[in-house]
């Protein structure tokens, strides 16, 4: 037998659980990156280069593997953002996050880790914020780490980071957007309602629908049809949504779909994908309509014949 057979071993012991520490935060990780930077493509980016910088870290240094998981992906995460921040402000017309669309609904462990914190309104309400900002509020509020952790992991002082998450705080409350959705069957009857206003051209069912203050966000990225702004006031929200429906939607496809967490549809003429729509619920109606059209976000989206129904 080699001498160094029994060296080779151990390295490939520690190979395995160094393998395994990082598995058991994956999801922690891409829940984390997701989150900070709106992206599924960087959000895959910032987790595997957290998985480089884990390889080749020194073991010995580190007493708690989660720990410094998340430290690494959010430090990384700060700099992307901050990066993707000139981008958004030079973004043709309204920036919206990728949305994630699954056929089926989310799992009891999904639900509860997602609750109101993976909806295309949380993550616009979290655009208010600057980057420390928003990793120190989704680290504490949505990951609920410990505020000591948190400080660690943006290298802080106890007393700055207390001031960042307050900060953050401050910055979100008020906001027109539901922050904290319906239950799901309210969510489910108003996005029903939506759709047959719409299908059937009910301009005055459809405002009854929206909030005074609604807003519509069309995100084409300068490659498709969309509007140019944020459309606000339900009145106005109606009058588009129903001009662009009596003039192109007509032979609109409405497929129903898990976006971000909620109840919406994938938008489809003929087998051609259009978008995705989904919407904001608050007590009152609806607060917010998400109208991704952009290409580049959709490229995940699953159509019939592509595995989907």
């Amino acid at each position: 037998m080699s001498p160094f057979a029994p060296e080779t071993q151990m390295d490939h012991a520690h190979a395995r659980s160094d393998a395994a520490d990082f598995e058991a935060s994956r999801r922690v990780l891409w829940g984390l990156a997701y989150r900070m930077l709106g992206s599924r493509a960087d959000a895959e980016d910032a987790v595997q280069e957290t998985w480089l910088r884990w390889q080749a870290a020194d073991r010995g240094a580190i007493d708690n593997a989660r720990a410094w998981l998340v430290t690494a992906c959010t430090r990384l995460c700060i700099d992307q953002l901050r990066s993707a921040r000139h981008r958004r402000e030079t973004y043709v017309g309204p920036w919206l996050p990728e949305p994630l669309v699954s056929e089926t609904a989310p799992s009891a462990a999904e639900e509860l880790e997602r609750s109101e914190t993976l909806t295309t309104a949380f993550l616009l309400l979290l655009e208010k914020l600057t980057p420390v900002e928003r990793a120190a509020y989704l680290l504490q509020h949505v990951f609920g780490l410990e505020h000591a952790a948190v400080a660690a992991a943006l290298d802080r002082s106890d007393a700055a980071t207390r001031q960042l998450v307050s900060r953050a705080r401050r910055k979100l409350e008020g906001s027109g957007l539901a922050a904290e959705p319906v239950p799901q069957p309210q969510h489910e009857a108003m996005l029903t309602a939506f759709h047959d206003a719409l299908r059937s051209g009910d301009l005055a069912q459809l405002t009854a629908l929206l909030t005074r203050d609604a807003r519509l966000y069309s995100d084409g990225g300068g490659k498709v049809r969309a509007a140019m702004n944020v459309i606000e006031g339900s009145e106005r929200v109606a009058q588009f949504l129903h001009g662009v429906w009596r003039k192109f939607g007509r032979e609109f496809t409405y497929l129903p779909r898990w976006i971000n967490g909620q109840q919406g549809y994938v938008v489809m003429d003929g087998d051609q994908l259009v978008g995705t729509i989904d919407l904001a619920v608050g007590p009152e109606g609806i607060t917010g309509v998400f109208w991704t059209r952009n290409p580049d976000k959709l490229g995940s989206v699953s159509l019939p014949g592509q595995g989907g129904a």
